[in-house]
């Protein structure tokens, strides 16, 4: 599970049919020096499935790979899906 940043919506003008109706985001994934505001996010967005009705902004929680297509009966063709919503992220630093 990693921890991204929601920066638009993707609009599909043909999708795959399993897709049809879904939601899907364009997030940017944070490192741990982002969390803790040490760089400012330079990672290449992806798009994320997204049932959890996030905006622009939010902090989401996201899977890849084969966890992604997990919560679905059906297979679905995704890459990354949101878990969950992230209301307030707290990181502390790891003693030196």
């Amino acid at each position: 599970m990693r921890v991204g940043r929601v920066v638009g919506k993707v609009t599909l003008n043909r999708a795959h049919p399993s897709l049809r109706g879904a939601v899907l985001k364009m997030v940017v994934p944070l490192s741990l020096d982002n969390l803790l505001g040490k760089l400012p996010a330079q990672a290449e967005e992806l798009v994320v499935y997204d049932e959890t009705s996030s905006h622009e902004g939010c902090y989401v929680a996201f899977s890849e790979g084969r966890e992604a297509a997990q919560p679905f009966d059906e297979p679905k063709p995704v890459d990354a899906y949101a878990a969950a919503i992230l209301d307030h992220i707290e990181v502390r630093p790891l003693p030196e």
